[in-house]
């Protein structure tokens, strides 16, 4: 009885939630907004702790060293998966050390360039890169960030060279966009839709394998590249021997707000489509993320000898 009892009893003091980046991304929106949701679901503030570095890593390293009892989550991001792909000495296994709770959302990046590129859509892109070789620069929020491989994905599946410029972070990468100096990105489309809207720059396709609703009109990038689909996967993971009924608890939790209106379209208005499921369905997606990027580091590694 006393794995239950602790269960029924969890949490009896605040939860932090830790985010490998800074404040007002992408993964930083998300994890505040579930932070409010599981508050009022378990009696109990949720802090975010932002511990941005090494594409995740930094947070990823502290959840790891928690104690397993269910009050330090981490908010699992696309580059958790591309990280456990690359060849890099960590002191941590992400899939043996991080046990997934519950996915949150899969969002579309989108594939924008400046409205100086002359291309209207990615077959007439691609033309225009192998007409014009180092012509267009492909802008990225990071080595090892979800743009950065899903440009890498595009070069590999469309067979086109072009050079990838790394920038600190979405908001500068998307300023340099918008100035010019960087002709085309993948973008999450939470942080792409304002600059799209604006006409700053103009979306060309979307990187899942169906349209969004937020952009209606715009193809997906497939319909060029066929065997193409990336998008941004978020969630919780908890530390590796977190009790199996704290995990069940934190998963109800989580998917109850896919079930509740106004959490439902507060969470479609990031952009993504919601990820209800078990604990066992979130690792099944995190599983499939890694075997997909790691073809993607792998060729671009050899592209680089």
């Amino acid at each position: 009885m006393a794995p239950f009892a602790h269960a029924q009893a969890y949490p009896t003091r605040p939860v932090r939630l830790v985010v490998g980046f800074p404040a007002g991304g992408p993964n930083d929106i998300l994890g505040r907004l579930m932070a409010e949701w599981l508050a009022e679901r378990l009696g109990q503030p949720v802090v975010v702790e932002n511990q941005p570095g090494s594409s995740g890593n930094i947070a990823t390293a502290a959840v790891v060293r928690a104690p397993a009892d269910g009050y330090t989550l981490l908010l699992v991001g696309p580059a958790n998966a591309i990280s456990a792909s690359l060849p890099q000495k960590l002191d941590f296994e992400f899939v043996r050390d991080i046990a997934p709770v519950a996915g949150i959302t899969r969002e579309p990046l989108v594939l924008v360039v400046h409205p100086s590129v002359a291309a209207k859509g990615v077959r007439d892109l691609i033309a225009e890169i192998k007409a014009n070789p180092g012509k267009l620069r492909m802008a990225s929020t990071g080595q090892g960030s979800s743009p950065h491989f899903s440009g890498e994905f595009f070069k590999m599946l469309a067979g086109v060279e072009v050079e990838t410029v790394h920038y600190a972070g979405g908001g500068p990468a998307l300023k340099e966009m918008i100035a010019g100096h960087a002709q085309m990105m993948f973008e999450p489309l939470s942080a792409a839709i304002g600059p799209i809207r604006a006409g700053q720059l103009r979306a060309l396709a979307v990187t899942t394998a169906n349209s969004v609703s937020a952009l209606p009109d715009i193809p997906i990038v497939a319909d060029a590249v066929p065997g193409y689909e990336a998008s941004a996967v978020t969630g919780i993971g908890v530390p590796k021997d977190t009790p199996a009924e704290v995990v069940d608890k934190l998963n109800a939790a989580i998917n109850a707000a896919f079930a509740d209106p106004a959490m439902r379209a507060r969470l479609a208005d990031t952009g993504g489509d919601v990820l209800p499921g078990s604990p066992a369905d979130f690792g099944k997606i995190i599983a499939g993320e890694i075997e997909k990027w790691g073809k993607v580091v792998r060729f671009s590694a050899a592209k680089e000898k």
